[in-house]
């Protein structure tokens, strides 16, 4: 797997996730499939992002 500029290998998919995916900003739960994001910050839901004072999220569904 490329990603910003290094390459990185991983004996499974559950430590590609733990080390690729992003936090949520809010809980810092990985945030796996379905998030949203604001302000170039991720989060596992709305109610996480507006409790962070981000309003305005992108739902990625």
């Amino acid at each position: 797997m490329h990603a910003a500029g290094a390459e990185h290998v991983f004996d499974s998919f559950e430590c590609a996730i733990h080390r690729m995916a992003p936090r949520c900003e809010h809980w810092g739960c990985t945030v796996i499939g379905h998030g949203v994001q604001g302000d170039g910050r991720f989060f596992c839901c709305p109610h996480c992002a507006k409790a962070k004072g981000v309003t305005g999220v992108a739902d990625h569904a």
